[in-house]
């Protein structure tokens, strides 16, 4: 896999295109559709936690791409600006438009067109006047500073390449006082080899994936304070997925090398 930043933008652009013409039932081998979350149940959903009984759900804007519920632990209130990071089809922003109400205002911004425009297409047969889609690229986002009240983000940072670039862009758009609730992946340990260098396991959501660490920090030196985990859950690759990149004794020491992929829920806040 080419690792430059615009082959790797090139990568997601084609394969979340894709997805964005697929209906919901065709997603189960595909991109964060990769990986699932418990060793028990090769058939169980991958990454994503369920939205059943959210406010906003709808279900034609759920890809299942997400790895968490940002925007149920992201404190939004009756008429703030809320801007969502790599929106897809709209999902999340419809749940966060649930909580702002009317007279809020909701933002998705994502870099594959197709996306954006099944995201319009959704908000325009909701009928919400107050949710907008726009196409950018998270490490150059095109809103104003100081917009948001809060920022959240399901599944999309581990996607990009400028991860520290990303988080001073979010930073950047957040009023004083402000706050963000991200969902992501992240690592504790080293992938191997084989892992790291697909296209399709970084499409996946994983080799993209930073070290928890060094994710967290990255947070703290874009300026954000109060930085704190809200949820964490261990992320389970299948053997079957594995298999595709690794033989049988390699399979077996990542197996046993205490490597952990993990999604995480983190806040900070914009001080």
């Amino acid at each position: 896999m080419e690792n430059t930043a615009e082959a790797l933008k090139r990568l997601v652009q084609e394969k979340y295109g894709q997805i964005a013409l697929q209906s919901g039932t065709q997603l189960g081998s595909t991109c964060c559709g990769t990986s699932c979350g418990t060793p028990a149940d090769d058939n169980c959903p991958p990454m994503a936690d369920s939205y059943d009984g959210l406010n906003g759900y709808e279900a034609d804007a759920d890809l299942g791409l997400g790895c968490g519920l940002p925007t149920q632990f992201a404190g939004i209130r009756p008429g703030d600006t809320v801007v969502d990071l790599g929106a897809g089809a709209g999902n999340d922003c419809f749940v966060a438009r649930a909580e702002t109400g009317p007279a809020g205002r909701v933002i998705g911004v994502d870099m594959t067109a197709a996306m954006v425009e099944k995201a319009r297409r959704n908000a325009e047969k909701l009928g919400y006047d107050n949710v907008e889609f726009h196409l950018g690229e998270i490490e150059n986002l095109p809103l104003a500073d100081g917009l948001a009240d809060v920022v959240v983000s399901n599944c999309v940072m581990n996607l990009v390449p400028d991860k520290r670039e990303a988080f001073a862009e979010t930073f950047r758009i957040l009023k004083p006082g402000g706050h963000f609730s991200i969902s992501d992946v992240v690592l504790v340990g080293e992938l191997p080899g084989a892992v790291r260098g697909a296209g399709e396991m970084y499409a996946g959501c994983v080799s993209g994936a930073l070290q928890k660490e060094e994710y967290l920090g990255i947070i703290a030196e874009a300026g954000f304070r109060n930085v704190r985990l809200q949820k964490e859950k261990v992320i389970y690759l299948p053997d079957e997925l594995l298999r595709n990149y690794l033989n049988p004794a390699e399979l077996e020491a990542f197996r046993t090398s205490g490597t952990g992929i993990y999604s995480l829920t983190v806040y900070a806040e914009k001080r």
